[in-house]
């Protein structure tokens, strides 16, 4: 019914399912009695518990959770029994024009005309009546009192669709026992203080300012520095693996996306196409229509056709970091996760049948080097394939069912052979070909695409790409797009939160911060930072006067994650003494052996400290 609810047939009829199906209506009776006059919309299980959809007869704030929460209580306390109703469809909707809901009303009749169903379920528990399939549990008796609790309100458009009303959303977590539910809570708001907004302000990182446009980030001094040393690694990947980089516009002649077949799939995301007057040389006006470039691809396949393509030139690599831009729905838009311009870690692979195999799984070797060097576990990769049953494959995908099943098999030889655990999944490929998601999620538990390799066939056909084969005749090349890093934006924010903003060393924004304990020795602490920055080393020196141990306290809260303390001793020995982040211990060192430890960590990119030279 909505995009996180269960739906499993286990789930559906586990006990849990219930008691959440359960207090949903609990929840619903209750805000109908402490805001009369309300109407309903949806209020499904979810993975953590459950939502209810309201329009409300006035608004509903943090400070009412409380009192709604002891009614939900009452409610329980009355031993309610859940009686099932199942209408014929005109005396359901007789029944839902007497309960005056009108949304319940709009969805029961798409339910009959759309879905032909002759009856619809009805389930009671005392006053409250909602349309409801079910299941529940048979009696309030058995739902547990102290196991839920109202966890936020939001808006939410009702259906999903931004051109309908704005309801009130109420969500509740809900479990089978009070210390199954003190567990949740304290982990959420754990997950909470990592989460990658709050983080990028309080360590300024970015900032997204209404008057710059929505989804339009910012990037700060400090996280500009991220972005440079992920784009420094990715460049340093491609090198060794042979790609070449590229530059191209931001700006593009629609008619290319036309060509690719790109713009009747991307159209709604594509920025209001632009219509430019240009002078011919014979005087005359001509209109050209123009767009901001939403992807890359089809620049990167005009290099691929600037010159006569041989086999021999193959497989060729094409990189870059490309900004593109695509206009996402306001509703859908969170910090950097999900934005309306964006930095792309993209290239294409132009290559031969014979060698595809062999780029494809070079690819996913990349994705795992790069995700080893980060630190990054929690994932999981999907390979969507195309749906030749889906109703709407034809306007979805590229018609070629023979293209389909030999590019889906070179996928999941490949992904066979790398070892690499993977799900597969119908319906979700590009509309051009196969392709492998990495699959993360967020601190909040929401589950985003971090990165992408996919296997174009149909494209090159559309663009007329073609390379020269060892039988001098004109052949397709097969392209592979590939994002290991996919946005700047997106996988910084996974990083923040993977990180909890404390960023390794050579990552970090601030590499090295040095308090002094006195304002007499900070020229010793500057000719180090002199020392320091000649080796490209990121170090500063606080120089706010603060007592030492508050000095201490801020570097910290600033995840610093390499502090120097400099006082007399450390002057006289020409040592330093190192407090790392996260860490009690602190060491005393010559300088140099401290500048040695540093460098070696920095370029190991180590996520720890390297104490051994």
């Amino acid at each position: 019914m909505n995009e996180q609810v269960i739906s499993t047939q286990e789930e559906e009829r586990g006990q849990l399912y219930r008691i959440r199906h359960s207090l949903a209506h609990v929840l619903a009776q209750a805000v109908l009695a402490y805001r009369p006059g309300s109407t309903l919309g949806f209020g499904p299980p979810i993975a953590d518990g459950f939502y209810y959809d309201f329009i409300l007869s006035a608004p509903i704030a943090e400070e009412d959770f409380p009192k709604i929460e002891k009614l939900m209580k009452q409610i329980i306390k009355k031993n309610q029994k859940f009686e099932r109703e199942v209408l014929s469809k005109d005396e359901a909707l007789a029944r839902i024009n007497e309960m005056g809901e009108p949304y319940k009303r709009e969805y029961a009749q798409e339910l009959i005309s759309k879905k032909g169903l002759e009856e619809l379920t009805f389930y009671r528990n005392g006053p409250f009546l909602d349309m409801c399939e079910g299941p529940h549990v048979e009696n309030t008796r058995e739902l547990p009192r102290g196991a839920f609790k109202i966890r936020s309100v939001a808006g939410a458009y009702w259906r999903g669709d931004s051109n309908n009303v704005m309801m009130t959303r109420l969500y509740v977590w809900a479990f089978e026992t009070a210390e199954e539910l003190d567990t949740h809570v304290k982990a959420y708001h754990e997950a909470l203080a990592r989460d990658h907004k709050k983080l990028g302000k309080d360590l300024d990182l970015f900032v997204i300012d209404e008057e710059i446009g929505k989804g339009l980030p910012l990037w700060l001094p400090n996280g500009n520095i991220i972005r440079d040393e992920l784009e420094a690694l990715a460049r340093e990947l491609e090198f060794k693996a042979g790609y070449k980089r590229v530059s191209t516009p931001h700006l593009t002649k629609v008619g290319l996306y036309y060509q690719t077949g790109h713009l009747p799939y991307y159209k709604e995301h594509i920025y209001p196409i632009m219509e430019l007057k240009e002078e011919s040389d014979e005087g005359e006006v001509v209109k050209e229509a123009y767009c901001l470039k939403p992807m890359n691809c089809p620049h990167h396949h005009k290099i691929f056709a600037a010159r006569k393509r041989s086999y021999r030139d193959l497989p060729l690599r094409l990189a870059e970091y490309g900004q593109v831009y695509r206009f996402e729905d306001s509703g859908s838009l969170s910090g950097l996760l999900r934005v309306r311009g964006m930095c792309m870690n993209d290239a294409h692979i132009y290559c031969t049948e014979e060698n595809l195999k062999e780029e494809f799984l070079a690819v996913m070797e990349m994705h795992r080097e790069l995700y080893e060097i980060l630190g990054l576990e929690n994932y999981y990769m999907r390979f969507s394939t195309w749906d030749p049953e889906d109703p709407k494959g034809k306007a979805k995908f590229v018609d070629d069912p023979e293209a389909w099943e030999k590019s889906q098999n070179f996928i999941r030889e490949a992904m066979i052979e790398s070892g690499l655990p993977f799900t597969e999944v119908k319906g979700e490929a590009a509309f051009y070909g196969p392709k492998i998601d990495v699959q993360f999620r967020t601190v909040t538990g929401r589950e985003e695409t971090a990165s992408t390799n996919q296997l174009d066939f149909a494209v090159p056909e559309r663009m007329n790409l073609s390379y020269v084969g060892a039988d001098n005749q004109e052949h397709r090349p097969y392209i592979i797009h590939r994002a290991p890093l996919g946005t700047h934006e997106r996988f910084v924010a996974f990083l923040i939160e993977h990180y909890g903003g404390a960023f390794p060393t050579w990552l970090a924004p601030v590499q090295v911060r040095i308090l002094t304990v006195a304002d007499r020795f900070n020229e010793f602490a500057l000719n180090l930072i002199d020392e320091l920055r000649g080796s490209m080393v990121r170090a500063e020196l606080d120089t706010s006067g603060e007592r030492i141990n508050k000095l201490i306290r801020n570097a910290a809260t600033a995840k610093i994650p390499n502090v120097l303390i400099i006082g007399e001793q450390e002057v006289e020995n020409n040592t330093v003494t190192l407090r790392r982040y996260g860490v009690r211990e602190q060491t005393t060192m010559p300088i140099e052996q401290f500048k040695t430890l540093l460098l070696k960590t920095i370029k190991t990119r180590s996520r720890q400290f390297v104490f051994d030279a």
